[in-house]
């Protein structure tokens, strides 16, 4: 598996041939009931490898004003001004996730890390743990169905997730979610991660 693949020209072809498969159109469950619990609306929020981010709208018209959306593809910055367009050009990084440099309070994750090359895992676990503040929280749903070379997305366990993030993050949740989209459920993880 090439670490090339999955480059911007990759993730803007698979919008041009209608192959979002993981675009559900509106907030994921688990992240909009996590969402709806958070009372500061001052965070410093990232949602890297956003697509259209829908967690990114849900947040913007929740009263966050301090979110900050990042995604390879032009497709879905174009696609996310649209229906938000009194959100700041400017908090759309078209970058690479590993080239943000920032703090951040909150980061939320939608199976962003499933979407990368696994080669680059413990460094994405790394480059979260630097983008977050002390106590800084990584939030977000993972799948959870066998590594395979067929990707995206590669897959992932419980097991793995948390071998991964602990010697990083005090790990607070890792469960199989309960309030998945009928087609992912037993197949999607919910985190929550702590930065130690």
């Amino acid at each position: 598996m090439s670490d090339t693949i999955l480059d911007k020209r990759f993730w803007q072809q698979r919008y041009d041939e209608n192959q979002a498969g993981w675009d559900i159109g509106y907030a994921s469950g688990p992240l909009a009931t996590y969402i709806d619990q958070v009372t500061n609306k001052n965070l410093r929020i990232l949602i890297p490898g956003c697509g259209n981010s829908y967690e990114g709208e849900y947040l913007w018209k929740k009263g966050f004003a301090n979110v900050v959306l990042s995604d390879l593809a032009e497709s879905p910055k174009r696609n996310f001004l649209e229906r938000v367009p009194n959100f700041p050009e400017s908090q759309w990084l078209g970058r690479d996730f590993f080239s943000i440099q920032a703090e951040f309070d909150l980061i939320l994750e939608q199976t962003f890390y499933c979407a990368i090359n696994p080669n680059l895992r413990d460094r994405y676990v790394q480059k979260m743990h630097e983008l977050l503040a002390p106590k800084g929280k990584l939030v977000g749903v993972l799948f959870n169905f066998p590594l395979t070379e067929l990707g995206p997305p590669f897959g992932g366990s419980i097991d793995e997730y948390f071998q991964r993030f602990s010697p990083f993050f005090n790990v607070q949740t890792l469960e199989v979610c309960r309030n998945s989209i009928a087609p992912r459920a037993g197949r999607e993880v919910f985190m929550i991660a702590e930065k130690k």
